[in-house]
């Protein structure tokens, strides 16, 4: 993609009321976070977080340059701000509400588990179990017994400390077990 395809997703997702989202790897983070909000994506999905202090860091590139945040997102005229409004208290808000998700896909992440669903901003995670069993060195396994009890560990914390966990499902039929974990 480059910038200008950025800001055509946003209003294609606008005119149908669509959410969007948009998955920043870990290259270039910042400057693609702050672009893809400024496109007017909803919600921001990290990948490749090892750490608390990755998420924290995460966090910080969509959260607005002011007390109580000193996030890393200033005044900025861009598509998601109307003419005359950037920096304005309305401004700060709509960058408030932009929800911050980070891929729980290292072994780093799930070590620091409780340390990181504690971060303020982040709003949920994402479970990656693909790039999780790679990291452990069971490559293609993600029912492998340590991958799927690191899965259930992410979860049931997640939802202990009130960070909505997301789950992808290629069914209907899988969105059973999630929903019996309480997951909405």
């Amino acid at each position: 993609f480059d910038l200008y395809t950025l800001d055509n997703v946003c209003r294609a997702a606008e005119l149908h009321g669509m959410g969007s989202m948009i998955k920043i790897d870990q290259s270039h983070e910042g400057f693609l976070a702050q672009r893809g909000v400024g496109a007017g994506f909803d919600s921001v999905l990290f990948t490749d977080c090892r750490s608390a202090e990755d998420v924290r860091k995460c966090v910080s590139f969509v959260r607005p340059d002011t007390p109580p945040e000193y996030g890393l997102y200033g005044a900025a005229n861009r598509r998601n701000t109307p003419v005359g409004e950037s920096g304005t208290l309305q401004y700060v808000q709509a960058i408030r509400d932009i929800v911050v998700v980070v891929m729980i896909e290292k072994k780093g992440a799930v070590d620091e588990l409780e340390e990181l669903l504690s971060v303020p901003g982040l709003d949920m995670i994402q479970w990656g179990g693909t790039d999780y069993s790679m990291n452990l060195g069971h490559v293609g396994e993600r029912n492998h017994p340590e991958v799927v009890a690191a899965q259930k560990k992410v979860f049931k914390m997640a939802l202990e400390m009130g960070v909505a966990p997301r789950a992808e499902i290629g069914t209907a039929d899988e969105a059973k077990e999630y929903l019996d974990m309480g997951v909405k």
